[in-house]
């Protein structure tokens, strides 16, 4: 008789990979702090360091993200977890309080996985009490100091094991992480010393003043520290580099990733792709003519999406002369990937003329261009949202969109910076020309960023409605 065998199971193995993943969950240090780059396993890190002891009765752990949304965003730290935690015996998840548990097989829980956000240093009271074994921290340079060292004091533990701190992050070079780690980083150049990563040193801090030692007794000695209560203080710290070379599962299962960084803007792909600690935002950087494509005379015809965007000024211009500008740029994409800027406004103007001047451009850009959508920024607030609608109502027929500006100048930058940089924009001829290249090219160092701030946003509701567009998949 034949006899069918029962296909074998399959045993998943959570382990960490070698190198700085397996440094992390290895070291001894009260807090270690793992990055440097982009893509190199921090977050898995994290989720792994919080199973070492989900066999130990009363072992707590709670990672924090700034906001809910990072949490339980498509693909974040909640859906990261689940990839992970799901399949483990007496794992059970709780979506509505954001917790794993881990139970006996008797159903007794054992230990426990959190996830919380604190976004305001007001939100802190709502911890007052909190005793945490291991806290972490995924994207450390998004949380202030104090909320920080606040949260230090809650690593507490009652479960036997030694309370620590596990956090991530990226490059941030005007983070207070950057000066706190500024010893595992070379000054002159913003990278991480190689030699140095995984070393332990040792911190104590007063008045809001952080002491370093290369051991606790130089610490004990400095302050007077005595009692077992008092020598426990010095806490052991350490900083291990990693990128996304270091992460060859994600090179093996997403090959495309390391392209992806590498077609970053000069300024991300130091931090993202290097893991530089001192690079910023500085005039040519962003945007130099001599990375721009062509300067036409004969306007594309295969543009497949057009879009004029506006910077409003935000003050009228005065009889003094009130430097307030008013900008519009009207870009297109066109079915190469190339990005054509085919004109530019920048004037000084009053309300009412800027109001004008919108409706004319539109009825211009139709006529010329056929299909123009128009781009207004909104700002925040009741008056904002009353402005957005009276422009939507005042371009009744035409295809409009309003639009909250978030984040940095220099963040909305980046994506249309990446482009430039690559040599994908041309631009046709036109008296403003000069006056456009060189408000680009002292970004953001110069005095006006109008004509720049249109710009990215016409790039990234080019790329909103691209994505979408059925014409870009014929």
């Amino acid at each position: 008789m034949a006899t069918s065998k029962s296909p074998e199971r399959k045993v998943r193995v959570l382990k960490p990979q070698f190198g700085p993943q397996e440094k992390f969950l290895a070291t001894p240090a009260d807090i270690c702090i793992y990055g440097g780059a982009a893509g190199g396993g921090k977050t898995y890190g994290l989720l792994l360091s919080a199973l070492r002891y989900k066999n130990v009765k009363g072992f707590g752990c709670t990672i924090f993200r700034k906001n809910y949304k990072q949490i339980f965003a498509q693909g974040g730290l909640w859906d990261e977890a689940q990839k992970m935690y799901h399949g483990i015996n007496g794992a059970q998840r709780k979506i509505s309080d954001g917790t794993w548990s881990f139970r006996d097989k008797d159903g007794n829980e054992v230990s426990k996985v959190s996830f919380a956000h604190i976004e305001r240093s007001e939100e802190l009271e709502n911890w007052q009490g909190a005793q945490i074994c291991e806290i972490g921290f995924d994207e450390l340079t998004h949380f202030s100091e104090e909320i920080f060292f606040y949260m230090l004091s809650r690593n507490r533990s009652t479960c036997g094991v030694r309370p620590f701190v596990r956090a991530t992050c990226n490059p941030d070079a005007d983070s207070w992480v950057a000066k706190f780690i500024s010893w595992w980083i070379d000054q002159d150049t913003g990278y991480p010393i190689p030699e140095r990563s995984g070393l332990i040193r040792y911190m104590i801090r007063r008045d809001e003043v952080v002491y370093w030692a290369d051991t606790r007794e130089e610490l004990w000695e400095r302050f007077n520290l005595t009692t077992p209560e008092e020598k426990d203080e010095p806490k052991s710290v350490t900083f291990i580099m990693s990128s996304v070379y270091d992460n060859q599962e994600l090179l093996r299962t997403d090959p495309g990733y390391l392209s992806n960084l590498k077609a970053l803007s000069v300024i991300q792909r130091e931090r993202l792709l290097k893991g530089n600690w001192k690079i910023r935002a500085a005039a040519g950087l962003f945007f130099k003519r001599t990375q721009l494509g062509e300067i036409l005379t004969i306007m594309p015809q295969d543009v497949i999406q057009w879009v004029r965007c506006w910077d409003l000024a935000a003050t009228e211009k005065t009889e003094n002369g009130d430097p307030a500008y008013t900008a519009g740029v009207l870009m297109g994409k066109r079915k190469n990937g190339r990005y054509v800027i085919a004109d530019v406004i920048n004037k000084q103007m009053n309300a009412s003329d800027v109001r004008k001047t919108i409706k004319l451009t539109a009825q211009a850009d139709r006529a010329a261009y056929k299909r123009v959508r128009i781009r207004l920024p909104k700002d925040p607030g009741q008056a904002g949202k009353e402005q957005a609608e009276s422009y939507i109502k005042f371009l009744s027929g035409f295809d409009v969109t309003a639009v909250a500006e978030s984040g940095s100048k220099e963040a909305r930058a980046e994506p249309m910076a990446a482009q430039w940089q690559a040599g994908n924009f041309d631009i046709m001829y036109g008296e403003w020309n000069e006056a456009y290249l060189t408000q680009l090219e002292n970004f953001p160092d110069g005095k006006f960023k109008d004509m720049v701030d249109a710009s990215a946003n016409a790039f990234a509701e080019i790329e909103t409605k691209t994505a979408f567009n059925v014409g870009n998949l014929i």
